[in-house]
Order: structure tokens, then C-alpha cells, then sequence
């Protein structure tokens, strides 16, 4: 029997977007005649991985890579502005286009281009022809103006059924059908040019309508059904600052509509049928490979393989040094496996330049506009980014090419002779268009701080990456030295590149000889501050190109980057605390400890430091002779909480009252006291600060100070929460996921009965205790609640067993119970524990990955306590993964119902907390349970309704 013929699917790459991301994925390379390729090689392996993955997934009969042939187009003609924002391309990058088309063709695939269109119309055109003669398309891209071609289906030539049109985005590895464009703009694909007319595109230059953007766009064309409509209904609109505005520019978005509408009809350059696949050939591609000297790649291609690796095929483009800085091999450590470094030099630190002329800054920056990308650095007076003086900045091109721009260096003696710098206004006057192009690409490491710092000289930093967040993306559980500390730059160079970064300490000493940054000497403060924006470059570039590799740019792209800016502005908003209530409240909490004290001592019959481990301990098992005490390597008895808590639920009176001592001394030197202190002078608020990397799960943690641990049930926290207070007219608004964990646990272990009760708005606890105990009542569900919890925190017997105050078997019971009840939770524990065992790490429904390097080590205590996170870790970390992209949409979203003066302040686990005008209440709630409620879409479909709870008032607790 014949085997019928495979139906014609076009694939349309747009090798554009390819050149650019090839150039800024690698670092400056050159081929043996000293011609830069590093473009060229990511270009070459990007273009082979792509085929190989068609090749495997049976895509296309015919493809062609579309490309842009110069910067003018018919669109120039229409509007000379368009695109006049755009820097023109990097020096290095300027060579490399031909050899990027050789390349193409070394492929044996068909490399097209014109001259007055854009590549957009190309595939455009070769689509609209391709779908006509009934053959599928899928365009190779994620541009969003290609966009406008997906979903869309053509009637034949012969009058049958046409083709259809889908789009490949190979960064994320995902389809993009019209769904998805609905879910990103709002519309549908036959609809987008509209919105994209109205809301411009500052990067292209397209001038849009003025204060309009996507979410109002969406709304205007969602009501209107396109622009001329909109426009036309403008004059009778409500009196307000967009229909003046629509009013005003509504000739420049008809144009901005010409600019954004793809040309369809061009005369094709090459037949349609002339874009059949026939193979790669063997021989020109090898040519080629071997010409530029990509020997690994020619190895691979001689061995037949596939898909290239990162390699270390070529020689880097070195800057004139001292001798022996000559490159040298490199690794990069990841769970055990190790890839190849591009070939830098060794950083340099006598080769970075100290700038101190406005001519010299003005060189700087005119190269890194010609760079697209460039790695920041401040330097600063204090840690605290809302307080700091800034003393410089520093800025990396390249590797060794790095300079520090001193800004505030001298002593405070007003006689002393200060060095030679360029003044802070002339300065930033210069570096404000840079560090805020959205053509250019900062780069810092814990770059939140370096925003905030600028943020308060006028200077909006963006876009940005950050290597802390793309290590923690990658590496989030490996390394040592604590969870933050793994993924510090000292840490991350060590690791990444070998190489050990100046420290602070050399530079300013320690102890009562430590003097602050601005009195180091300009010599100095060059080679550490220049350090470290070069070695942040390095990181990038290295971190960078594992992503896709590792499956880790949708959890940084989506998640943690967009996030980056959201936090950083809620620690610039801070918080107002009233001052007098947290004094009349420490005083409180004393005056309760001393009482406390004197009924401790009461009970124990004697006086003694019941903040002394060891003499407490001695009290309780020693002289009163109680069960229950274990002594730890020191020889002393242990009294922490746990054991504690044992005690007072056995009736200890003395244990219950030690408790209360330590929480209300835990709370007093804390908050009460600490609080005080935190006030920012210049603010009249406390400002904390989110790690975005401080916990293994993905959550947000706070220090300086640290307002997440303020116990929620108590009195004493509720009281703390209520001198947490809005301005005058203003209140707090607080937003919690109700039972989020539990409910996320249903869904991702498909418990039904779980699931049912959360789509009834069930009592869960009530639910489970019914299952478990046959009735619920309040000691029944108190205990379902403890059982609930604690094992999705994969809890032991005598866990649960000192939680409940049962005894073991009686707690083994009970979660074999639970199990029998709901054998999903335990299918889901065993499923994650063998896939951690099996590949060394967890993820969460948004692909979070978190590993866990003691899973299985032969130390039990290490082994269970592995285990017992890796069971929470995917449920915890997508809560994290939820509110973080709740956080994300929040702002945008509040803006675009017309609620500008709602602020988010605080994320505390699974709450966000807000200061709003009163009046605003009523609107802004239904708008942030609506973002909270959603945030899991539409990547991720949940079959739990996720609860929001809301409530307003004077103060956090008020709130509550």
C-alpha cells in the first residue's frame, strides 16, 4: 500500500529576532582571521537546534529563514520617526550579517530578504500565499505584530478549505494559538493591530494615542470593535483626559495603524514550492563550520549528532594586558554536570577605567547604547538603599572592559581636598537616557537595590536582568553557605567562573579601622567597583544561555523578572507605623515579661535567667525531675520550642508560662522596639527588604526589618498589626488566599472530594474531620486542621503525634486514615519523592525548579529532613509562584480601572496589604480579588476556585 503524501506545513523563521538574541546570548568571539562570531556561532547552534527539533517532532516539508536587509523601509515613508529611536546595530554586530546569511545557506536552506519591507511583510506575504494553496503555517517568532497573522485560515484556490496559521516560540518552547493571543492583549489576532495602533510602541517608535495603554486599549476596542470606530465615537465619550487625547491624536493612530498593518501582498522572492525541505547537505556546512573554526560543531556534525552543546570553539577577542592574561579554560558547576565557558580572559582589575570627565562618560555611554546591553553597579554610603548616599557607578561592556564613574568621593571635611570626579547632576543628566532606554539592557546583580538607589535621583532603571534571580532560577537549593549566600556574586564568580572577587573588607577594612566607600582612593575603588559590574556580565552572559537549556526561562521570564521592579517599588512606598502606640506597647510587653518572670520563678521555687537555655533547662529536668528532657552535644538539657510545647500540653504550667515569656521578649526587642528604630527620617514610614532568593521555595522574605514573622492569631500580633496605620483619609487593605496550600494540594494530588468541598465553598476542615472522624465538631475539625497542614509537610508520627498530644501509634492512625480517606495525598508524596530521588530536584506547576542535594544521603536525620521539604516544596513554591504573578498584574491592572492612588505595600506570605483612599475601597477590592483569583491563568488551569479574603480599615490589624 502507498503511504500518502505528507500535507505542505510551511515554517516561517524570522532569523531577525534569531541574530539578536544569538549576539547577546554569547560573548565577543572571533573566527582564525579575527572576524567577530560570536552572533554567527549562537546563530549557527540556535538555527541546528531548531532544526533538530522539527526534524524529531515531523514539522515542516518547507521552511525559509526571513530576514530584515536594511533599517529603511515603506514605513519611513509613511512616518520618518519610525524606528528613529533605535541605536544602530553594535560595531561587532555590523560584520556578522553576512556571514549570518552564509550561515542560512550553509544550512541549505533559502535566506530571504528585500529591500523596502521588513521581514514581518515577507512572512506576512509568504504565509497569506501558502495557506491560499491549502498548506499550514507556523511562524517561527514571538513578535507580537506576527501575532496578528495566528488563528487565521484562508479559502483555497480551488474554492476547498485553506491552510491555517500558528506561531513557534522556540525561547519558551510553546505553541502560540489565538487563545493565547487573547490572553496576552485581551483580543483576538483579527483585532490586535487596532489595540497596538492605539497603545504605540515606544521601541518602534509608533506613536499610538498618548496615555493609552493595553488594558485600556483592550477596552476601547473590546466595546468599539476597532479603531475607526473608536475614534469616531470619541467626541461623545464621557469628559476625560483619554477622549481628549483620543480626540486630539486621532490622526497619528491612523497612522500608527498603517505602521502596525503587515503588507501581505508582496511579490515573493522565491517560489513557494521552491522552499521544499530536501535535507541538510553535509558538505557546505562543513565548509563553513571549518572556515570560522567551529571545530566542536564540525565534530558533531562528522559523528551525525543532532544538536550542538555549549562548546569552547573559539578564540576570544582579547584586550591588550599584562602578560599572562591570556583566556584560559573555565566550567560551570551544575548538578553534577559541567559545560563549557566561552574563552575570557581573566578579569583584570588594573585594566578597568576610572572616568572623571564628562568626555570620557559621554564615550561610555555612546558605546553601551551601541551594546543594547550593559552591567550596572552602584556604590554606596549604607545598606539601606533608602537611605544611602550615592558615592559612583560603574558600568561593563565586555569582559575587562569595565569602568567605575566616581560621584561622591572625599572626606566629609569641607577643607579637605576632594579627588577629581564628575559631579552628580551633569552625571546623571547624561546616564538618566541610558539606564532608562527600553533599547538597552541593564544587568546588575541584586539590581532591586541599585533601582531603588537611582530611583531616589529621578532615574527609572529599566529593563533589567538580574543574576542573582537567574541563579536562583537555576540553581535555587545547590550550593552551600545558606540559601542567599549561594547566589551572592563572591558565591556566584567563585562557582561560574573561578574566580575570587575583591572584597569590601580589602577595601575598606574592618573593625574600628573601617572607613566608608567614599574615603577609599579613586585607584582603589576603581578596581573593586568595576570588579564587580565585570564580573556581573560574565554571570549573565553564563547564566544566560543555561536557561533554555535547563528549562529555566519560563519561571525567570514569567515569574521572577517581571517581579523585580514590582518589589523594589513597594519597599520605596514603605509603610507609616504610629510611634506612640509601639512605645505604649514595648512598655506593655515589659511590664508582662517581669510579671511573667515572677510567676516563672514561683513555680520553679527559685530565681534564675529564664532566658538562659541551660539554667531552664536544669530547673525542668534536673531539680523538678519532669520527663521528657534530652541533652545535645554541649551537655545541656534542650528547651526549645518543641520541647516546650510538649511540656504544656502535658499540663506543665511553668513550660505554658516560659512560652508566653519568650514570645512577648521575641515581640518587644523585635517590632515594639525594632520598629522605632526603622523609621526612615526623610519618609516617616519603615521600608523592609524582600529577598527575592531568601527562601529555597520561591517565597518572598523580609529583613530590615522583618515584618512577616508577626504572629497572626495572637493578641499580641493583632495589637503589633494595629499600629501599622494608613495616612490621613487613607486605609489599609489587606488581601489573603484563603487555605491556598490546601487548595493547590487538591488540584495538584486530584483529591475530588477536596476539590468538591473547595468548589462548594465548603468548611475543608469540617470536610476532612467528617472523612477522618465521622463527625465534626470543634475538636474534631481543630484536629483535621493540624492533620491537613502538617502532612503536605510530609510530618512524622511523633510529629503529629506531639501536635496533637496522642501518642505515636495513635498519630500513625490517624494519617493512615487520612491516606485511606484521601489516597491521592499520598500518591502525590510518593510521586514526588521518587522524582526528586530520581532527578534531584522538585518543581512547582510553573516549572520552578528546587533541588534537594540530600535526598539521598546515607545520614537519616539529613535524608528525612530532605524529603519532608521536597514533599511541601512544589505546593509552596507554586503559592509563591501565584502571588508573585498576582503582584505583577496588580498595579497595571488598578491603573487601568482608574484607581492610581492604590499603593501595594507589604506581600506577608499569602497576603498583600495596600494603602488606598477611602472612597477608593468599594472599587479597588473586586479589582485585586479579581487579579489575585486569576493569577494562575492562563498558563496554568486550576481545578480548585482560589478564595480571597478582603478587608479594610485604619490599620493592618483593622484590616484583618
Amino acid at each position: 500500500m502507498q503511504t500518502p503524501a505528507k500535507a505542505p506545513h510551511l515554517y516561517l523563521v524570522d532569523g531577525s529576532a534569531y541574530i539578536f538574541r544569538a549576539y547577546h546570548r554569547l560573548p565577543p568571539l572571533t573566527n582564525p582571521d579575527g572576524v567577530p562570531v560570536g552572533a554567527v556561532y549562537g546563530y549557527t547552534t540556535m538555527l541546528w537546534k531548531l532544526a533538530q527539533d522539527l526534524d524529531e517532532a515531523d514539522g515542516p516539508t518547507h521552511l525559509a529563514v526571513i530576514l530584515d536587509k536594511a533599517s529603511h523601509s515603506f514605513r519611513n515613508d509613511l512616518y520618518p520617526e519610525y524606528k528613529a529611536h533605535r541605536p544602530p546595530p553594535p560595531e561587532d554586530l555590523t560584520p556578522q550579517f553576512p556571514l549570518i546569511r552564509d550561515a542560512t545557506r550553509a544550512f541549505s536552506l533559502p535566506c530571504i530578504e528585500e529591500d523596502n519591507l521588513e521581514a514581518d511583510d515577507l512572512i506576512a506575504s509568504y504565509a497569506r500565499a501558502a495557506t491560499r494553496k491549502g498548506w499550514d503555517v507556523t511562524i517561527v517568532s514571538s513578535d507580537k505584530d506576527l501575532m496578528q497573522l495566528v488563528g487565521r485560515c484562508a479559502q483555497g484556490e480551488d474554492g476547498a478549505t485553506g491552510g491555517c496559521i500558528d506561531m513557534l516560540d522556540t525561547m519558551k518552547n510553546a505553541r502560540i494559538e489565538t487563545a493565547d493571543v487573547v490572553a496576552k492583549f485581551g483580543v483576538p489576532p483579527d483585532q490586535l493591530g487596532d489595540v497596538l495602533a492605539l497603545m504605540g510602541d515606544a521601541v518602534d517608535n509608533v506613536p499610538g494615542v498618548k496615555g493609552i495603554g493595553l488594558k485600556t486599549a483592550q477596552k476601547l476596542i473590546g466595546e468599539h470593535g476597532d479603531l475607526e470606530n473608536v475614534l469616531q465615537a470619541a467626541p461623545d465619550m464621557k469628559k476625560s483626559k483619554m477622549r481628549d487625547n483620543l480626540v486630539e491624536h486621532a490622526q497619528m493612530a491612523r497612522l500608527s495603524r498603517q505602521l502596525v498593518t503587515l503588507k501581505e501582498d508582496c511579490v515573493l522572492p522565491v517560489p513557494l514550492d521552491d522552499l521544499r525541505l530536501d535535507g541538510i547537505a553535509a558538505q557546505p556546512l562543513a565548509e563553513f563550520l571549518t572556515a570560522h573554526g567551529f571545530t566542536s560543531l564540525l565534530k558533531r556534525l562528522d559523528a551525525g549528532i543532532g544538536s550542538p552543546e555549549r562548546t569552547n570553539d573559539l578564540n576570544p577577542r582579547k584586550r591588550s594586558g599584562p602578560a599572562g592574561n591570556d583566556a584560559a579554560d573555565s566550567t560551570v558547576s551544575g548538578a553534577g554536570e559541567r559545560a563549557g565557558l566561552p574563552l575570557w580572559p581573566a578579569p583584570d582589575l588594573d585594566s578597568y577605567e576610572c572616568v572623571t570627565t564628562i568626555e570620557r562618560l559621554d564615550d561610555w555611554i555612546s558605546r553601551a547604547f551601541a551594546a543594547r546591553c550593559v552591567a550596572v553597579d552602584t556604590e554606596t554610603s549604607a545598606l539601606d538603599a533608602m537611605q544611602a548616599d550615592l558615592v559612583g557607578v560603574s558600568l561593563a561592556l565586555g569582559p575587562n572592559d569595565a569602568c567605575y564613574i566616581p560621584l561622591g568621593h572625599g572626606d566629609d571635611d569641607m577643607f579637605a581636598q576632594k579627588p577629581d570626579q564628575i559631579g552628580v547632576s551633569p552625571a546623571f543628566a547624561r546616564l538618566k537616557p541610558l539606564l532608562e532606554s527600553d533599547a538597552v539592557l541593564k544587568i546588575g546583580q541584586n539590581i532591586k537595590y541599585d533601582i531603588n538607589v537611582l530611583a531616589r535621583h529621578g532615574i527609572a532603571v529599566a529593563p533589567v536582568d538580574d543574576t542573582m534571580i537567574l541563579s536562583f532560577a537555576l540553581d535555587a537549593g545547590r550550593g552551600g553557605g545558606g540559601i542567599g549566600n549561594a547566589h551572592g556574586m563572591d558565591s556566584l564568580a567563585e562557582t561560574h567562573l573561578g574566580h575570587t572577587t575583591l572584597t569590601f573588607k580589602e577595601v575598606c577594612g574592618t573593625g574600628k579601622k573601617q572607613i566608608g566607600f567614599a574615603s577609599v582612593p579613586l585607584d582603589k575603588a576603581t578596581r573593586y567597583a568595576a570588579e564587580d559590574a565585570d564580573v556581573t556580565w560574565r554571570l549573565q552572559h553564563v547564566l544566560r544561555q543555561r536557561l533554555p537549556d535547563e528549562g529555566g526561562t519560563r519561571i525567570y521570564e514569567d515569574v521572577d523578572r517581571p517581579l523585580i521592579p514590582v518589589v523594589a517599588r513597594m519597599e520605596r512606598e514603605g509603610i507609616k507605623v504610629d510611634r506612640d502606640r509601639l512605645a505604649a506597647l514595648s512598655a506593655e510587653f515589659g511590664e508582662q515579661c517581669v510579671t511573667l518572670e515572677k510567676d516563672i520563678h514561683a513555680l520553679a521555687g527559685e530565681e534564675f535567667a529564664v532566658g538562659s537555655p541551660k539554667q531552664l533547662g536544669d530547673i525542668l529536668f534536673g531539680r523538678m525531675g519532669l520527663d521528657g528532657g534530652r541533652k545535645g552535644k554541649s551537655g545541656q538539657f534542650s528547651t526549645d520550642q518543641a520541647v516546650l510545647e510538649t511540656l504544656a500540653g502535658q499540663g506543665v504550667e511553668m513550660a505554658a508560662r516560659v512560652l508566653d515569656w519568650r514570645q512577648l521578649s521575641k515581640l518587644r526587642s523585635t517590632y515594639t522596639e525594632a520598629l522605632q528604630q526603622a523609621i526612615n527620617p526623610q519618609t516617616g514610614r519603615v521600608h523592609t527588604s524582600y529577598s527575592l532568593v531568601g527562601a529555597q521555595t520561591g517565597r518572598l522574605s523580609s529583613t530590615d526589618p522583618n515584618l512577616q514573622n508577626i504572629p497572626i492569631r495572637s493578641d499580641a500580633g493583632r495589637r503589633i498589626r494595629e499600629a501599622f496605620i494608613a495616612e490621613p483619609g487613607n486605609v489599609l487593605l489587606s488581601a489573603d488566599y484563603s487555605q491556598i496550600e490546601l487548595r493547590l494540594a487538591a488540584h495538584m494530588a486530584d483529591v475530588e472530594p477536596l476539590k468538591e468541598a473547595f468548589r462548594q465553598g465548603a468548611d475543608i476542615h469540617s470536610r476532612t474531620a467528617l472523612e477522618l472522624f465521622g463527625t465534626a465538631d470543634r475538636e474534631t475539625r481543630a484536629q483535621a486542621k493540624t492533620i491537613n497542614f502538617a502532612i503536605l509537610y510530609g510530618i512524622s508520627r511523633w510529629g503529629l503525634a506531639g501536635r496533637l498530644q496522642v501518642t505515636p501509634d495513635e498519630a500513625q492512625a490517624m494519617i493512615d486514615r487520612y491516606f485511606a480517606r484521601f489516597p491521592g495525598i499520598q500518591h502525590y508524596i510518593a510521586r514526588t519523592l521518587e522524582q526528586v530521588r530520581s532527578h534531584g530536584y522538585s518543581e512547582t506547576l510553573f516549572g520552578r525548579k528546587t533541588y534537594f542535594p540530600r535526598i539521598n544521603a546515607k545520614n537519616q536525620a539529613e535524608r528525612q529532613g530532605s524529603e519532608r521539604a521536597a514533599i511541601n516544596a512544589p505546593i509552596q513554591g507554586t503559592s509563591a509562584d501565584i502571588i508573585k504573578r498576582a503582584m505583577v498584574r496588580m498595579l497595571p491592572a488598578l491603573r487601568d480601572a482608574g484607581l492610581h492612588d492604590v499603593r501595594m505595600l507589604l506581600q506577608v506570605h499569602d497576603e498583600l496589604v495596600f494603602e488606598l483612599p477611602a472612597g477608593d475601597v468599594e472599587a479597588a477590592g473586586p479589582v485585586i480579588a479579581e487579579i489575585m483569583a486569576g493569577a494562575a491563568g492562563p498558563s496554568v488551569q486550576l481545578d480548585v476556585p482560589l478564595g480571597i479574603e478582603t478587608g479594610a480599615g485604619p490599620s493592618w490589624g483593622d484590616a484583618h
